[in-house]
């Protein structure tokens, strides 16, 4: 059956005219029986070929048939040809609107009632007829539902399919950016760190070597602490045990994962800030709530993000000033510095992927950031984010 119909489906002139053939060769015996002579079988012919149309044209073929149906058969008699009928309100039914049949059907009507009155036809042959339209019709109609529900079902599983092609594609844009967002919190801020320990060592080494040593074993303790952030978030990309970089890593002297920064590490990267040579100073109102880990590492991001950009911006000299503010809802927090106004700070900064990745950080709690410079001389940077609707 699927075959016949992708036959057809390829070859829809071929199948129609296969159809007007046939109801024409079945019509024949019932027409010969009554001798309608040498021009009524043209006639005859003449109604039955227009139904190669039928699929492009049906109401033009309809009318067409029709018509010359009624016309032959008021003068010649061509009882086979009634088969024709069926076939073409079956594809009015099929191939056209509902509205297209209403004009047709009752042309049918009144041929039948004029025939019946003029007692042509009697009324079994009237029932009979009506009945034979009736299947015609409702089987072109009940095919085209049919066709228009499965068009549906392939339109609305294309539409899906394109959907989650497109939702696959935002979730790979998402992760990628949380993962180069995450990447650069970790290498700007323990780069900063380094390159601020390694300046410090350099300047100390011949007179005061001991301290010069302390900052350096500070270097390889930040580098190692880098490098454990850097094999967890690998760790995290990876999709199986089979996805082990074929690169061999050296093991660092610490644990290979560590856990992903939160509230309580604040600290500890503030001792690390100041290590580093900035003066920080925090000030802490109310406690976390239990907001789950996310929560934390955004706070944590942020706060490191801020220094990391004083380490680099604020030149010699500068300090930081670090308040947290929680409540019941998330966390305020502000970082400034007293770094004095240098051309570019800003630009350079915007230009930067750090006050992006801030902001996105915040979004993604329903928070925002703003950051900028101080009027008289430092910058500031400010985030709110809302935990409690995440929660």
């Amino acid at each position: 059956m699927e075959s016949v119909r992708s036959v057809v489906r390829r070859h829809p002139w071929g199948a129609d005219a296969g159809l007007a053939l046939l109801l024409a060769l079945m019509g024949v015996p019932a027409t010969a029986a009554r001798a309608p002579g040498v021009a009524g079988w043209p006639i005859f012919v003449l109604i039955f070929l227009p139904l190669v149309w039928r699929r492009r044209a049906p109401l033009v073929v309809y009318w067409t048939v029709f018509l010359t149906w009624v016309v032959a058969n008021a003068t010649v008699d061509l009882p086979g040809s009634v088969l024709a009928l069926p076939a073409v309100l079956y594809a009015v039914a099929r191939y056209r609107p509902r509205r297209a049949l209403w004009p047709v059907l009752a042309a049918v009507e009144i041929d039948l009632a004029v025939t019946w009155l003029l007692g042509h036809q009697s009324g079994a042959t009237v029932i009979q007829a009506n009945a034979v339209a009736a299947t015609a019709v409702l089987l072109g109609m009940n095919l085209r539902t049919h066709r228009a529900y499965l068009a549906a079902l392939e339109e609305r599983a294309r539409r899906l399919e394109r959907e989650r092609d497109q939702q696959a594609r935002l979730a790979a844009a998402a992760e990628r950016t949380r993962i180069a967002r995450e990447m650069h919190d970790i290498v700007a801020h323990n780069l900063a760190v380094i390159v601020a320990l390694a300046d410090a060592a350099a300047l100390t080494t011949m007179t005061a070597p001991r301290g010069a040593a302390d900052k350096m074993e500070k270097v390889a303790a930040t580098g190692r602490e880098a490098l454990g952030e850097m094999r967890h978030l690998l760790g995290l990309m990876r999709e199986g045990p089979e996805a082990a970089p074929s690169v061999p890593v050296p093991e660092p002297s610490g644990p290979t994962l560590v856990p992903q920064p939160g509230f309580d590490d604040i600290d500890q990267l503030l001792d690390q800030v100041r290590a580093a040579g900035l003066p920080v100073v925090l000030t802490r109102e109310g406690e976390p709530g239990k907001w789950g880990p996310g929560a934390g590492l955004a706070v944590y991001r942020i706060v490191q993000e801020a220094l990391t950009n004083t380490i680099k911006h604020g030149g010699p000299g500068a300090g930081a000033h670090v308040r947290l503010r929680y409540t019941s809802a998330g966390a305020d927090l502000e970082v400034t510095d007293d770094g004095p106004r240098r051309p570019g700070r800003a630009r350079r900064q915007a230009d930067g992927h750090g006050l992006a990745g801030m902001a996105e950080r915040a979004a993604s709690y329903g928070g925002n950031v703003e950051a900028g410079p101080l009027p008289d001389a430092g910058w500031r940077v400010r985030a709110s984010l809302r935990f409690g609707d995440a929660a």
